[in-house]
């Protein structure tokens, strides 16, 4: 099976911070069964701004830009078995977790989080992921 571009219009395609310039990324790409989703931030998907410094809110628009774009390949949080996480500030831990732990509402994923600097000012959390469609 050749790679499938996934696009959802309820997630923004991210990469470049000059939003006249089309990314060279996809949103997802499905190879075989396996969908692996391009990093997502807390970014408005009509207008593409960050949507709140709080990182509460950051998580909390990150985790649905990945679930909108993991729905218009038919998939769910369920599906997904792997994700990983930038954040910019150690600080801001705790407060992404039980963000993190409310979204996923006792579905369980393996995890790897670092703390980074994502490209864009003002995006505190970065989350990208990997699903199966077994």
């Amino acid at each position: 099976m050749p790679k499938q571009i996934i696009t959802s219009p309820d997630a923004p395609t991210t990469g470049f911070t000059d939003k006249g310039i089309p990314s060279p990324l996809a949103q997802a790409i499905r190879a075989g069964n396996l969908l692996f989703v391009s990093g997502q931030g807390p970014l408005d998907p009509k207008t593409r701004e960050v949507v709140s410094a709080e990182i509460r809110e950051q998580t909390r628009q990150t985790l649905a830009n990945l679930s909108n774009i993991l729905g218009v390949a038919g998939l769910t949080m369920a599906s997904v078995v792997n994700m990983r996480v930038v954040l910019r500030n150690t600080e801001d831990f705790a407060a992404f977790n039980e963000t993190f732990r409310e979204f996923l509402a006792g579905e369980k994923v393996t995890r790897t989080c670092i703390v980074g600097t994502p490209h864009r000012k003002g995006v505190n959390v970065e989350i990208d992921c990997i699903a199966s469609f077994d």
